[in-house]
């Protein structure tokens, strides 16, 4: 069968993550970053046939830097690209699957965009050079909330006036959903079970992490919110804190909302705990070297980790099993191990010769024998934004 060439796009505000990917292929004919956009530093870089390179492309924004990366993609598949996906963070309540971008779809994804300010608006800027740059080419958007349209109304709405939900959509939407489907649905291939008769608790673990209640291959519950920072410590986020911080910082400090914003957004999390970074590795490390402050930062997100895992159990009728996924879920033993250590009461516990070697790529079961299952399954969210877009293509 020959090659089905999708560019699957990531847009930050000053970032594009790219990657080509033929379905029938394990591994990526060209991915890389743009990153720096609209500064004397933007640089592309670009990995083809396990060789690396860098382009400076100094000023470029997301038009002329996807100029640049095409090039490379148009060179890597010969001029036989099918069809771009592009990752869009917020769908809000308007989708519920992936869809083929047109002047209706585009215009709802600038419409929800207050309620993802950072993501949305950068997603459109991917978009729109895209359309202008190949307009005859079929492009879809694939949504992180849309695997979470799913949940039931007793789990996404907020215990606050109905009237903030019915006119200005707020309530739970979650997010990380095409990790969370893709990884639910390959623990069930892997262990043979039907995806429509399984049920999974799922740990999506990064810089963003949240958790996950899938049952017969659909989300019914999710640790994120109206927006990303609701739910789990992660790594400059601080997860769930009390709402009236907000008010007691305004009086006790006269913080703005700015200010508050900023601080919970991006110094806080795992950061903020142990006063040194955000990167989990560097914790790991500076633990075992006695540091106070990683020790407490990974305790505190182990245990948090581990409450939200246990409140999804709530809307599971039977658990398959635990995954663990995204870069601290595949590459941590030790976040793992600390994690499952509180979750006895649902039979779980980990064989620990088997934890420690999954990571680096490695993946399976991690269980010990005759407890419920615990997986490190990688993630490819990529991999699947190329399949719902050729879903839609086809």
């Amino acid at each position: 069968m020959p090659a089905r060439n999708i560019l699957v796009i990531n847009c930050g505000s000053s970032s594009i993550k790219f990657a080509l990917v033929d379905p029938d292929q394990q591994q990526f004919a060209i991915s890389g970053l743009a990153e720096r956009l609209g500064s004397a530093d933007a640089a592309l870089h670009w990995q083809r046939d396990g060789v690396k390179h860098t382009q400076a492309i100094p000023g470029d924004d997301h038009r002329a830097a996807l100029v640049h990366l095409l090039q490379q993609v148009q060179e890597a598949t010969g001029g036989q690209l099918h069809g771009i996906g592009h990752r869009v963070v917020h769908g809000g309540e308007h989708f519920t699957s992936a869809q083929r971008l047109d002047d209706e779809v585009i215009a709802a994804i600038r419409a929800v965009a207050p309620l993802a300010p950072l993501h949305n608006p950068a997603g459109l800027l991917g978009i729109e050079a895209a359309l202008a740059l190949y307009p005859q080419l079929p492009q879809v958007a694939v949504f992180d909330t849309a695997f979470h349209q799913s949940l039931p109304e007793h789990a996404f709405r907020y215990a606050v006036p109905e009237q903030l939900y019915r006119d200005h959509g707020v309530r739970r939407y979650g997010f990380h959903g095409t990790s969370h489907r893709f990884v639910s649905a390959r623990a069930a291939e892997l262990t043979g079970l039907p995806a429509d008769d399984s049920a999974w608790l799922v740990a999506h673990l990064g810089n963003g992490c949240s958790t996950c209640a899938v049952v017969n291959g659909q989300s019914r519950d999710t640790s994120m919110g109206l927006t990303p920072l609701e739910g789990l410590v992660m790594g400059t986020r601080s997860g769930d804190v009390d709402p009236n911080l907000h008010s007691h910082l305004s009086r006790t400090l006269g913080w703005s909302l700015e200010q508050i914003d900023r601080m919970l957004n991006h110094d806080s999390g795992l950061l903020g705990l142990s006063g040194l970074s955000n990167d989990m590795r560097s914790l790991e490390q500076a633990r075992d070297e006695g540091h106070a402050g990683a020790t407490l930062a990974i305790e505190v997100f182990c245990y948090r980790l581990a409450k939200s895992l246990a409140a999804m159990s709530c809307a599971l009728q039977r658990l398959d099993g635990l995954i663990f996924t995204g870069g601290i879920g595949e590459n941590s033993p030790l976040i793992r191990s600390k994690t499952v250590a509180h979750l006895g009461l649902l039979g779980l516990k980990l064989d620990d010769t088997a934890n420690d070697r999954c990571l680096r790529g490695v993946s399976g079961p991690i269980n010990a024998q005759n407890h419920t299952r615990v997986l490190v399954v990688p993630t490819n969210e990529e991999r699947q934004i190329a399949l719902d877009t050729l879903a839609l293509l086809d």
